[in-house]
């Protein structure tokens, strides 16, 4: 059983960062997480398909976000496939853009991936227009660029090793 961990991470003053399972997070802060990534998604990038897709219920998915005074400015899930590992939906608010937590939350859910297992692939798929600050981060692409929720993605990998 999981439970709920704060991460250290140099984050501007005021804004924590967090890791867990669902099962072991407030059921305010699942609706406000759910929330962000509809106002991303959905309302600002017009994602076409349903973002909700029960993956976060899996027992091997971990939840990761950034949060100041009880308000998600960033998130992505973790989850384990199997073989690999997989980091995806990777939200930040609008209002909290260029503080760096894009970045800072990716790192943490890296972090986590290499915690679970090493030497598993670290699997996303980047929206295109991001394919250059996945690189830098040491992502590689591993294939065509396709379309999925209506928005132009790009399939990249990360090992740690």
């Amino acid at each position: 059983m999981s439970t709920l961990i704060t991460l250290d991470a140099d984050l501007p003053e005021g804004i924590t960062m967090h890791a867990a399972h669902i099962r072991d997070i407030d059921p305010v802060m699942v609706y406000l997480l759910a929330k962000l990534r509809q106002d991303v998604f959905t309302m600002e990038q017009g994602a076409t398909d349903a973002d909700l897709d029960g993956r976060e219920t899996e027992d091997g998915t971990r939840l990761v976000w950034c949060e100041r005074v009880g308000i998600p400015l960033a998130h992505l899930r973790v989850l384990d496939d199997g073989a690999n590992l997989r980091i995806g939906r990777l939200a930040v608010s609008k209002d909290a853009r260029r503080l760096g937590l894009g970045g800072r939350v990716m790192r943490a859910g890296l972090d986590l991936t290499e915690q679970i297992d090493a030497d598993r692939v670290v699997k996303i798929d980047a929206q295109s227009y991001l394919e250059q600050w996945y690189l830098d981060m040491g992502y590689v692409t591993t294939g065509d660029h396709f379309m999925e929720a209506g928005i132009d993605h790009v399939p990249m990998e990360f090992r740690h090793r």
